[in-house]
C-alpha cells in the first residue's frame, strides 16, 4: 500500500489506516499537517507507537492490544474518544473516530483525526474516606493496569498464571468499590495509588 491516501482513503480529514497487526499502511496529508509526522516516518510503524495516546490523566491510552479496534471489528458503535496524541511539538489533543473496511486481505481500520477541546475541568474527584488497603501484589497489578498491560502480559511480566492475575483483579475491585479496570485505574488515581 503507499505512504499516502489512494483513491479508496482519499480525504481532507487527518486520517491513517492501519491493519489487524496495527501496522499503519497510510498516514494522508491531513495526518501530517495535524502531528507534524510525516508518512515516511509513520507507515510501517505500529499505530501505538507513532500516536502514544494518553488521557487527560497521563495514562497510557494507546497500546499493542488496542481493545478500540477489536471492539470495532466485532460490530461494536463505539464514540470517539479524546487523547494526547504524540506530534512533532509535543502532545495534542486530538478525537479520534474509529472506522472497519472489510477488504479481501482482512479488515482495514481507519482513525479520523480531530483537534478535540480541552477537558472540562471538574471538581476534586478524590473519594471520601480513606483509601483502601492494597497488598504490594495488588498494587504492583494495580501499576501495570495503569501503565495499559493487559492481563495475558501482567501475567507473563510477574511470572503467575492469567487465573491468578485475574483473581487479584477481582479483589482489586472488591476492594477499590469499582466494576471494570478503567474504573479501577481512575479510583487509584484519584487515592494517588498509581
Amino acid at each position: 500500500m503507499a505512504a499516502r491516501s489512494s483513491a479508496p482513503f482519499a480525504s481532507g480529514a487527518p486520517l491513517f489506516v492501519f491493519d489487524e497487526q496495527l501496522v499503519i499502511h497510510v498516514w494522508n496529508e491531513g495526518a501530517e499537517r495535524l502531528t507534524g509526522i510525516s508518512a515516511e516516518e509513520a507507515v510501517g510503524r505500529w499505530c501505538w507507537e507513532v500516536i502514544a495516546g494518553r488521557d487527560d490523566a497521563g495514562g497510557v491510552v494507546c497500546h499493542r492490544d488496542c481493545s478500540r479496534a477489536r471492539s470495532v471489528r466485532d460490530g461494536r458503535h463505539l464514540p470517539a474518544i479524546e487523547l494526547h496524541a504524540r506530534t512533532r511539538e509535543g502532545r495534542r489533543r486530538v478525537s479520534l473516530e474509529t472506522i472497519v473496511a472489510e477488504t479481501e486481505s482482512g479488515p482495514l481500520f481507519l482513525h479520523v483525526m480531530r483537534d478535540a477541546p480541552a477537558p472540562r475541568t471538574r471538581p476534586s474527584t478524590t473519594p471520601p474516606g480513606p483509601p483502601p488497603r492494597l497488598t504490594p501484589r495488588q498494587r504492583e497489578i494495580l501499576g501495570l493496569l495503569a501503565d495499559g498491560q493487559p492481563v495475558k502480559s501482567v501475567a507473563r511480566r510477574l511470572g503467575l498464571a492469567e487465573p491468578t492475575v485475574r483473581n487479584h483483579i477481582r479483589h482489586l475491585f472488591r476492594e477499590l468499590r469499582v466494576h471494570s479496570q478503567l474504573e479501577a485505574v481512575a479510583r487509584a488515581r484519584a487515592y494517588e495509588l498509581v
